[in-house]
């Protein structure tokens, strides 16, 4: 299974569907992520503000996906401080659909984004999670991301924490 760049050709509603699908451990520990309950036309306009990648099983549905940001697409008061240098790039809307999950899917992606920003010349890769996702917390600090700050985001209800990696 390869790692692609969602096209015009791939559904939106898929994609949107997948999110909501892999989130949903989330929602049902009452964090109200975007991705738990976003539209279509949600997604369809947010991937406009970064590259999104995909992949997809033997049967062609959309098993995974992740969106790069190359530079913050909300340079307001919503943006964490960190994802406003130059040298950091970060990713989101992270999916591995549940059937999927613990098959190395999900790492593969992580390694490839971190491949990704360095052919960039991003020096950091970062991500932000609920602090109340000490699963996900954990999961990221065993793979070289560290606390950076907390963040609270205007549409969810809870705390973020920023990690980060170092590229280089």
């Amino acid at each position: 299974m390869d790692i692609i760049r969602f096209s015009d050709n791939d559904s939106v509603e898929e994609l949107t569907s997948l999110l909501h699908d892999a989130y949903k451990v989330l929602a049902d520990m009452g964090l109200n992520f975007v991705a738990t309950y976003q539209t279509a036309e949600y997604t369809r306009n947010f991937l406009k503000n970064g590259e999104c990648f995909i992949i997809k099983n033997e049967d062609g549905r959309i098993i995974a996906t992740v969106m790069y940001y190359n530079s913050p697409f909300m340079k307001e008061k919503d943006t964490p401080e960190w994802y406003l240098n130059e040298f950091v790039a970060y990713f989101g809307k992270f999916a591995v659909h549940p059937e999927y999950q613990c098959k190395g899917i999900g790492g593969k992606m992580m390694e490839f984004m971190e491949e990704y920003a360095k052919s960039k010349d991003k020096t950091e890769l970062a991500l932000d999670t609920s602090e109340k996702a000490l699963h996900l917390i954990k999961h990221y600090e065993k793979k070289g991301y560290r606390f950076i700050q907390h963040h609270q985001w205007d549409v969810t209800n809870y705390r973020s924490v920023v990690m980060s990696k170092k590229l280089y």
